[in-house]
């Protein structure tokens, strides 16, 4: 049998040369403000040069009062948790389909997550946190999946219906939009991350923000100490004596860091309507293609476009598995598709599943197994995700993978044999 599939011998959609993304996008000027900071110092102690300036920039960019830099995503979660004041016995709703990291440093404050189903966007299904509320509920948290909004005016009227706090991951969702108003900007409290791939990127890094006061203390306290503490928490407060050890730990970024993200961030808003126009053109493409579900963006909604997430359906292909589709989109030279491993329904992580080798003191913790959050798990199952360009001269590139797209699911049934 001959095909023009790649996979069976023929001529790749996808000839350029790989890379095909690498994100942040530096220039010249980045190199140099990097090297300036080199000579300048490579440790601030307090929230002075680069950490004042980049704090200063996400406050005005998102219009919050406070930003406290961390040293990850992660350290940023964990600071908002601990600085809202969640602990033992305390249950957080956090969306079953995340990373990890969003669920994770409930383990390490005695707190117990509590997941919930996401609905067809990937996003947390509000009908499903409803259901997981008990008297123990303290919090909801809500990730903004690969950089779409979730629907925050349902879940802001459940947690106050409620009185919970809620909290946001926007850690893919920097610039995302909801009518105007920026992700990370509707809940008590929001942790970013700044890892390589994210809108706003400083290789390594994140940042929590908050407009309340004392969750701005408590994120200082936990992972700054000494000269930050001193300088930004009222000597009249009740917790200025803890200032010089705070909790004792050490969540500061880097400044080589730190003026990496300052140089990017002057360009989010470009770079992200330059996604925005490239999602579009990729999207009107993909869209009607047997197979493909390309998920709806709600009115009024902007995203960050972190990735873009397409729904495989076997049943429109002749029951075509996922593997081989996805095999057949490698062959066309599109190396850049992706299957997303780690991030996933997290009661199929061992972690989730069985705790107790890494945490046996935590006897208090659910137990999950696969099957109990099928949307998610359908969802993770059948995605794939592509990156999303933002330059003029990468619509060319955008245009080959869309078109590797049309050719397998033109010819699937070449694949079936």
């Amino acid at each position: 049998m001959t095909s023009p599939l790649a996979l069976l011998g023929g001529t790749p959609a996808v000839t350029a040369p790989a890379p095909h993304f690498t994100w942040p996008h530096l220039t010249s000027d980045t190199a140099d403000a990097v090297l300036a900071q080199l000579q300048a110092g490579i440790s601030i102690y307090d929230r002075s040069g680069v950490i004042a300036e980049l704090e200063d920039a996400l406050c005005d960019y998102h219009g919050v009062k406070h930003a406290v830099l961390t040293s990850s995503g992660t350290a940023a979660l964990h600071s908002v948790y601990a600085a809202c004041g969640i602990g033992p016995g305390d249950e957080v709703i956090v969306p079953a389909y995340t990373f990890y990291a969003t669920a994770t440093p409930l383990l390490h404050l005695g707190a117990i997550p509590v997941l919930a189903d996401c609905n067809d966007t990937g996003n947390l299904d509000p009908a499903n946190v409803k259901q997981r509320i008990t008297p123990r509920t303290v919090a909801v948290m809500v990730t903004h999946m690969w950089g779409t909004p979730a629907d925050m005016d349902a879940l802001t009227a459940i947690t106050a219906d409620h009185d919970l706090l809620l909290l946001e991951d926007a850690s893919h969702a920097a610039g995302a939009r909801i009518t105007g108003r920026k992700a990370g900007t509707f809940g008590d409290a929001a942790a970013f991350s700044l890892n390589g791939p994210k809108p706003l990127s400083a290789g390594e890094g994140g940042f929590v923000l908050t407009d309340d006061d004392e969750i701005f203390y408590r994120v200082l306290l936990h992972g700054h100490y000494n000269k930050r503490c001193r300088t930004e928490i009222p000597p009249s407060h009740d917790l200025y004596p803890y200032a010089v050890t705070g909790m004792g730990l050490k969540f500061r970024i880097h400044p080589l860091a730190a003026i990496i993200a300052l140089s990017q961030i002057a360009n989010l808003d470009d770079n992200l309507h330059g996604r925005q126009a490239i999602a579009t053109r990729m999207r009107e493409t993909l869209r009607g293609l047997p197979g493909i579900t390309v998920l709806d963006v709600p009115d009024g909604v902007t995203p960050s476009w972190y990735g873009m997430v397409l729904r495989y359906q076997p049943d429109d292909l002749g029951g075509l598995p996922i593997e081989r589709f996805y095999g057949a989109l490698k062959a066309e030279g599109c190396l850049e598709v992706d299957r997303p491993g780690s991030t996933c329904p997290l009661n199929l992580h061992p972690l989730f599943q069985a705790p107790a080798p890494l945490l046996p003191h935590r006897a208090d913790l659910p137990t999950y197994a696969p099957g109990q959050f099928p949307r998610a798990e359908a969802f993770h199952r059948n995605a794939l995700k592509l990156p999303v360009w933002h330059r003029e001269e990468d619509i060319p590139l955008a245009d080959a993978y869309t078109h590797a797209f049309t050719k397998v699911t033109d010819h699937y049934r070449d694949l079936t044999g």
